[in-house]
C-alpha cells in the first residue's frame, strides 16, 4: 500500500521535514502540513545544532538527538556524520552510560526488540514481527554487565541502539539494516527491579541451563530468520561473554565485541605505541589490571600477533600477566578461573598493581578493571622509572570508571606516558607542549569489520579479520598525530579509516574461503558504494 501524505512527515524513514521540496510537496500531498518555507538539509542541522548547543547537561543532549532519531533519521545521521567527534560522547560513551542507568525514566519510544525468558519457545516468531528482513548487523545484550555499571537488566537497550547508530554514522551501514535486540532475563538489582518506572521483569536474573536454553534458541532463531546478519554480543558478564563466544563462534556468523573489538583497538594502540617507543612487539611486556573477558581477549590478541611475529605461542603468553581483586595472577594460585589459566605463570604473590609493577617491569600497564584511580601516581611513576615512555592505557568506561585521567598520566610520568583511554579526554598543556590523548574507542574497530563482512557475504568472524583491523587501523595513524600524543586517526577521519577496514575484513573472508558475495573487481569502489551517508531522498 502507497504510503499517505502524512506516512511521510510520521515515518522517520521517509521524513525531510521542511527539506521537502516545493515539487515533492505538490506531488506528495503534503502542501499545507508544512510550513511554507523549503529548508535544505544544511540549514536544518543548523537548527538542531543550535537548539542542541544550548543545553548543559549530556542527558538533556542525548534525550534530544534520540527524539530526532524517532523522527528524521536521514538528518539524525547526518547530524553525526558531519560533526561526529562532537557527537560520538553523546550518543555512545560516556552519556550512553548515565541514558542506561535512566533508561526507564527516559523513555519516549520503542526502539528494537526485547526478548524475554518468557518467548522460550517462540523466539523465531518474535523475530519475525520485526519489519526489515535484510539484517545485516544485530547488537545483542543481556544487560548484565552494561560498560562498567553492572546489572542494568532491560535498561542495557541503550548499548545495542548506540552502537547501531554508529555502523550507520561510522561505516555507513545502512539503517534498515541494523537490528538491536535485548535478552530480558531479568536483573539480580532489587533496586532496579522495584522501581515503579521500570519496563524490563521485574525478576531475579536467569541462569543455568535455562539461560543456555534460551540463548541457543535465540541464536538458531537468528539463523533461521535473518540469515545473512552478523550476531555481536555486546556487555555479557564475563563468564557469560568468554562461553558464548566459544560456543557459537564456529556455528554462527558472530563476535563479541568487548572480547574482540577491545582487543583489535588495544593491539592497534600499541602497534602506534611501538612507532614511539622504538621498542619491538616481541619485546612488549604488557600488565593488565583486571582479568576479565576484555582483558583475555586483548591478550589472546597480542599473543596472536607475537605468534606471526616468530614467537612460540607459549612464550607469548609469558609476554602476558594480570592482576586481579586478589592480586597478580600466579600459578599457585587456586582460586583462578578456567580463562585465566593460560596467564597463569610462576611467580612470587603480589598482592597490588604497585608490587607488581615494580617486579615484573612491564613496558605497558593496561587498565579493564572498572576500578577508577586505581593507575596511582606511585604506580604512573614507578611505570616512568623503568621505561623511558611508558606506555598507560586506561581503557575502563564510562569517564568515572578510568583509571586514570590523561592529565594525571603526562602529570605523573613528566610528560613522557604514550597514553590511550576507553573514554574521551581534553588535550593538556605539560611543559610548553599541548599533549593530545587518543581514545582507544571501539568504534574504530567494529564498524569496519561489519560492514566489510557484509560485502564479503562472510559466513564467520575470525581473529584474522581482527588483526587486520587493527594492523590497518594502526597503518592510518600519521606522524604528525604520532607527535602530538594520538595513537589513532583522528575522530573526523572515522568514515575513510572504515572504509579502509572493510577492504581488509573482506580481503581476509576472500582468502580464507568465508565469502559468499562473489569478488568485485574493484572491492574498495564497492565497499564504498554501500555506504550509506545520509543525504536525503528524491522522491520526484
Amino acid at each position: 500500500m502507497a504510503p499517505r501524505p502524512v506516512d511521510y512527515l510520521h515515518d522517520p524513514r521517509l521524513n525531510k521535514g521542511t527539506g521537502f521540496t516545493t515539487a515533492e510537496r505538490d506531488a506528495l500531498g503534503l502542501h499545507g502540513l508544512l510550513p511554507p518555507r523549503v529548508v535544505t538539509q544544511a540549514g536544518q542541522q543548523a537548527r538542531i545544532l543550535e537548539n542542541l548547543r544550548v543545553k548543559n547537561c549530556p542527558i538533556e543532549k542525548y534525550i534530544y538527538l534520540a527524539s530526532l532519531l524517532d523522527r528524521n533519521e536521514h538528518l539524525f545521521y547526518r547530524v553525526l556524520m558531519d560533526h561526529i567527534e562532537e557527537m560520538m560522547p553523546i550518543v555512545y560513551t560516556p552519556t550512553v552510560g548515565e541514558a542506561c542507568t535512566r533508561f526507564a525514566h527516559i523513555f519516549r519510544r520503542s526502539r528494537g526488540l526485547y526478548v524475554t525468558a518468557e518467548d522460550r519457545g517462540r523466539i523465531a516468531q518474535v523475530l519475525r514481527n520485526w519489519p526489515d528482513r535484510d539484517i545485516g548487523i544485530i547488537v545483542v545484550t543481556d544487560g548484565e554487565r552494561i560498560l562498567g555499571l553492572g546489572d542494568l537488566g532491560a535498561n542495557g537497550m541503550g548499548i545495542p541502539i548506540g552502537k547501531l547508530s554508529l555502523y550507520t554514522a561510522c561505516a555507513g551501514v545502512a539503517p534498515e539494516q541494523c537490528l538491536p535486540i535485548t535478552i530480558d532475563v531479568g536483573t539480580s538489582r532489587p533496586e532496579i527491579r522495584d522501581d515503579p518506572f521500570y519496563l524490563g521483569l521485574p525478576q531475579e536474573r536467569l541462569r543455568g541451563a535455562a539461560y543456555d536454553a534460551l540463548l541457543e534458541e535465540f541464536v538458531m532463531a537468528v539463523q533461521e530468520v535473518f540469515p545473512r546478519a552478523i550476531l555481536q554480543f555486546e556487555d555479557f558478564a564475563t563468564e557469560n561473554a568468554i562461553r558464548l563466544l566459544a560456543r557459537y563462534r564456529d556455528r554462527a556468523c558472530c563476535f563479541n565485541d568487548d572480547i574482540q573489538g577491545t582487543a583489535a583497538v588495544a593491539l592497534a594502540g600499541l602497534f602506534s605505541a611501538i612507532r614511539i617507543t622504538g621498542v619491538p612487539l616481541t619485546q612488549q611486556r604488557i600488565l593488565f589490571l583486571g582479568a576479565g573477558s576484555a582483558a583475555t581477549g586483548i591478550a589472546d590478541l597480542f599473543v596472536s600477533a607475537m605468534e606471526r611475529e616468530g614467537i612460540s605461542r607459549e612464550a607469548a603468553r609469558r609476554q602476558c600477566w594480570f592482576v586481579d581483586s586478589h592480586g597478580l595472577v600466579v600459578k599457585s594460585r587456586t582460586d583462578l578461573q578456567d580463562h585465566k589459566l593460560p596467564y597463569a605463570h610462576e611467580h612470587a604473590p603480589a598482592r597490588d598493581l604497585l608490587t607488581a609493577v615494580e617486579s615484573l617491569q612491564p613496558t605497558a600497564i593496561l587498565g579493564v578493571s572498572a576500578q577508577p584511580q586505581t593507575f596511582t601516581e606511585p604506580v604512573v611513576r614507578a611505570m616512568s622509572r623503568i621505561n623511558a615512555r611508558p606506555i598507560i592505557f586506561p581503557l575502563s568506561n564510562p569517564t568515572s570508571k578510568a583509571e586514570c585521567t590523561a592529565e594525571d598520566a603526562y602529570r605523573w610520568s613528566g610528560g613522557n606516558a604514550v597514553f590511550a583511554s576507553g573514554s574521551p579526554f581534553a588535550p593538556v598543556e605539560f611543559d610548553g607542549r599541548t599533549l593530545v590523548p587518543g581514545q582507544g574507542n571501539n568504534a574504530y574497530i567494529f564498524p569496519g569489520l561489519g560492514l566489510g563482512a557484509i560485502v564479503a557475504g562472510a559466513r564467520r568472524i575470525t581473529d584474522s579479520m581482527f588483526y587486520a583491523a587493527a594492523r590497518t587501523l594502526a597503518g592510518l595513524v600519521e606522524a604528525s598525530a604520532l607527535a602530538s600524543g594520538l595513537l589513532y586517526p583522528r575522530l573526523s577521519t572515522i568514515r575513510e579509516v572504515s572504509a579502509h577496514i572493510a577492504v581488509a575484513v573482506a580481503e581476509i573472508a576472500y582468502a580464507e574461503g568465508l565469502a559468499t558475495a562473489p569478488r568485485p573487481e574493484d572491492l574498495e569502489a564497492t565497499v564504498r558504494a554501500r555506504m550509506y551517508d545520509g543525504t536525503y531522498p528524491t522522491y520526484v
